[in-house]
């Protein structure tokens, strides 16, 4: 970020500040990343339910059938098939295979289409869907006319039942259009978070009041970027940016079973030719011997310190009270359970490669 760069806003800022949350540039967006503090936002989520201001993110609408638009041919996961009010998670790329971004896209009629992108590649995300949709016309970015607040948690469903009438018929990746506050509104359930929650996507003038009323519940706790960062890694999400890039491709990030092979994508033919002949480095998880934390600065080093890859996100994990990570290594130096350095060439400490979920909630899909 430059130092002209003018920062965005969400509708919520004001409201974080009255709370004293510590803000911090993100994506070109200013962000709170924490309020009362990551571990007790962290322990809100996993025992009760917090609110996540994710207005950053970015929404389009695209009409038209799946296949004549081109929006098929754009995105990696099958869309002909989805239910209506059904979701999926998949990625669009570019020629040479790699992540552009990773995305949602909702089925909201037999030919109207919703995509929720990441806030920090909006408009590189819009420029790309406009340059492969076979008409302008079948394109609008929505971003600014909503806001998203994502209430998570165990107790999400409960807390919603006293605004929402219907709410507890929704199915893990469904959504639909309730009335919420006066306003019909979509609210989906796909969470980011690994327990169970919702997604709520609010007029971006009247954001604020929706936040102010679901946070007067005692049961409800205002949560950050930060926490949100430990609880996506304790379940082993990755994030854009970090696990995913324009120079990662999914084969590399372990992605390949949100791609459909059956049909024509952009950046196939390199997909296809990294299955059929392997990838040099691919995405692990690893947990400390100790509380100490990775960071993505850090080098991974196999038993005989000869260094194999690098640290993508790393936390201390509440919930196993250990330091936990992701990160990329040499495909051939891939053994599970076994044991590797991190840190860098003076100060390293011992870690095992574990899977990529370190953590799993009985409430994301109940």
């Amino acid at each position: 970020m430059s130092a002209t760069e003018v920062l965005k806003k969400t509708p919520l800022y004001e409201e974080h500040i009255a709370l004293k949350a510590r803000m911090i540039p993100f994506g070109g967006w200013l962000m709170p990343v924490q309020y009362e503090g990551i571990l007790s936002e962290h322990q809100s989520t996993r025992q009760e339910a917090a609110l996540f201001d994710i207005s950053h993110m970015g929404e389009f609408l695209v009409e038209g059938h799946y296949k004549e638009t081109g929006l098929d041919r754009i995105l990696t996961q099958a869309i002909g098939d989805m239910p209506l009010k059904s979701s999926r998670y998949g990625m669009i790329l570019n020629d040479n295979g790699h992540v552009i971004d990773d995305l949602i896209v909702f089925r909201l009629e037999e030919e109207k289409w919703f995509v929720v992108v990441n806030g920090a590649t909006t408009e590189k995300d819009a420029q790309h869907f406009k340059n492969n949709l076979t008409s302008p016309v079948c394109f609008k970015n929505v971003s600014q006319d909503l806001g998203k607040i994502d209430i998570q948690g165990p107790a999400s469903r409960d807390i919603l039942k006293s605004f929402v009438e219907g709410i507890e018929k929704l199915n893990y990746f469904e959504f639909d259009q309730f009335d919420l506050l006066g306003e019909n509104v979509l609210i989906s359930r796909t969470g980011y978070t690994g327990e169970l929650g919702y997604e709520i996507f609010y007029p971006w003038e009247k954001t604020k009041d929706l936040w102010q009323k679901l946070l007067e519940n005692d049961r409800v706790k205002a949560a950050g970027l930060g926490a949100r960062d430990v609880l996506r890694i304790e379940v082993g999400y990755s994030l854009y940016g970090h696990e995913i890039t324009e120079d990662i491709s999914p084969m590399e990030a372990g992605l390949t079973r949100f791609i459909d092979f059956s049909k024509d994508f952009i950046g196939k033919e390199a997909v296809v030719k990294q299955k059929e002949n392997g990838v040099e480095k691919k995405l692990i998880g690893f947990k400390s011997g100790s509380r100490r934390s990775p960071r993505v600065d850090h080098k991974i080093y196999n038993a005989e310190k000869k260094e194999i890859g690098s640290v993508t996100s790393g936390t201390f994990s509440p919930s196993l009270n250990a330091g936990i990570g992701l990160g990329y290594i040499q495909t051939d130096q891939y053994e599970k359970d076994a044991g590797i350095l991190i840190g860098n060439e003076k100060n390293q400490f011992k870690a095992t490669i574990t899977g990529k979920i370190f953590f799993k909630s009985d409430s994301l899909k109940s």
